[in-house]
């Protein structure tokens, strides 16, 4: 029996992997390079340039803009994109190799947690939910692993944050910090942490709480370590005036999320979430009550025995939250999954993985028959879930997308060979979408159409042009300045 359970789980866990595998290929060499991307990719560029951190603030007024307050991927993401660039490397696979770097480390990391959990078979389910989890659809998507995004790194340095706090608490303290500077929202993971030094301090009563109190002084340091010297780089490069006005953005910034539009409500975002897996509504959400299920059926039979797993369930249950509270209930925000998405990314493969583990702990109940059959059921119920949504995902990943990375290379070709022969320094897109990422691709700067500092300023569009047609590719056409 013990041998059959090993050959199903070693043909499991390879389908997995050739399900990673896939959706991985697909998104470094076929998903189409997109707007968000391109934007982010112009801080490293510039970087090298020497024109410092900056980006081409196609949504800052046009003008290269330092500290740019609307690039929310931080330089945990983007330093190392410049490291790769420096290397002569072909700039879109420079930017995505390291989010996908950043993608195996996340899923090396629950692999990690899952087996200090619940043995191989949580840790299998635990790097199984991140596929399972769509974040495609909608106009501001993560199209997949690789996007040059911080969404990803952010979870991925949340979750090796969570593997060493136990013994180096300093160094998850950095961890977070540096999942702050690749995603700024990382930093509603801090009560998550909060709670699992709490329950890791020694003592109880009064005496717990001022060891508490005295382990987390130097993680809260090292939080703070990556933005102290990111904002110390941006005071010494503006001034203080500067600074100031740099801050003020950033604050503005972060209140409005950098939207408008018609207000959304808790249950459209909650419905949303939902949606926003390679299931079914009713089947994600039977996996989420059969997980939850699992879960306090496995601290119940164990009473007094499961402080190690109490540790792990309380944070991913309250990151999780906070995450997902902070999104539905922020009205300004779009119906965009990609918002909670470090959370969902960095604390639901640790619940399922917390799931298996009660599931192994209630069948172990053998005076109690009931309890048994239920974990029997919902286990089924979360393992089959959960596999389902993976495979689901790698399924739809092959099928060929409206446009990918190779007919956008072709298509931006002959405006990319007009730009050098022109010593072309700037494009304005129009509009904002589709226009920027080939503006990127030509090695121009991007800007938007109706900035004032873009007249006179030649204009890349996939729509007719009302004025010449300087050089037209067949999808994209630049277009003299009106």
């Amino acid at each position: 029996m013990s041998k059959a359970r090993s050959v199903v789980f070693w043909v499991l866990a390879a389908a997995l992997l050739i399900a990673h595998v896939l959706v991985t290929w697909q998104s470094l060499t076929v998903w189409r390079f997109w707007e968000d991307e391109a934007l982010n990719l112009t801080v490293p560029r510039n970087l090298l340039a020497g024109l410092g951190y900056a980006s081409d603030g196609a949504l800052s007024g046009s003008t290269i803009t330092l500290f740019d307050a609307r690039i929310s991927t931080g330089p945990a993401v983007l330093l190392p994109v410049a490291a790769l660039l420096a290397t002569g490397l072909d700039p879109v696979l420079a930017a995505r190799l390291v989010p996908l770097a950043y993608w195996a480390l996340l899923l090396a990391g629950l692999w990690v947690l899952g087996r200090r959990i619940g043995g191989r078979w949580a840790a299998l389910v635990a790097v199984a939910v991140p596929l399972a989890f769509t974040t495609s659809a909608g106009i501001s998507p993560i199209q997949g692993p690789a996007d040059l995004l911080g969404e990803i790194p952010a979870a991925a340095l949340l979750v090796w944050a969570l593997v060493v706090l136990p013994r180096r608490a300093w160094l998850a303290g950095l961890l977070v910090g540096l999942a702050v500077q690749a995603k700024l929202i990382a930093l509603l993971a801090l009560p998550a942490f909060a709670v699992a030094l709490f329950l890791l301090a020694p003592g109880s009563g009064w005496a717990r709480v001022g060891a508490f109190v005295r382990r987390s002084l130097v993680p809260l340091l090292f939080v703070a370590l990556p933005t102290f010297l990111f904002e110390l780089a941006a005071l010494l490069t503006f001034g203080f005036d500067g600074f100031i006005d740099h801050l003020r953005a950033l604050v503005a910034f972060v209140r409005s999320g950098g939207q408008g539009g018609e207000p959304t409500t808790v249950v459209q975002k909650i419905t949303t979430l939902a949606e926003s897996w390679s299931l079914p509504v009713w089947a994600a959400v039977t996996v989420a009550v059969a997980s939850l299920v699992l879960i306090v059926g496995g601290l119940w039979v164990s009473r007094g025995s499961s402080s190690g797993v109490l540790v792990y369930v309380s944070a991913a249950a309250v990151g999780a939250l906070a995450f997902v509270a902070w999104w539905a209930t922020a009205s300004h925000l779009p119906l965009w999954v990609r918002h909670p998405a470090p959370g969902v990314f960095a604390f639901f493969p640790i619940i399922a993985a917390c799931a298996v583990w009660g599931a192994q702990r209630m069948l172990r109940a053998q005076r109690l028959r009931i309890v048994q059959v239920v974990a029997a059921v919902a286990s089924g119920v979360v393992v089959l879930g959960v596999g389902a949504g993976a495979a689901m995902h790698a399924v739809a990943a092959t099928q060929r997308p409206w446009l990918t990375l190779e007919t956008q290379r072709a298509a931006v070709a002959p405006l990319k060979e007009w730009v050098e022969a022109n010593d072309v320094e700037w494009l304005a897109a129009q509009p904002w979408g589709v226009a920027v990422a080939p503006i990127v691709l030509t090695g121009a700067h991007v800007g938007l159409f109706d900035a004032p500092a873009m007249d006179g300023v030649p204009r890349l569009t996939g729509q007719e042009c009302a004025t010449e047609v300087l050089v037209d590719s067949g999808p994209y056409r630049i277009c003299a300045a009106e």
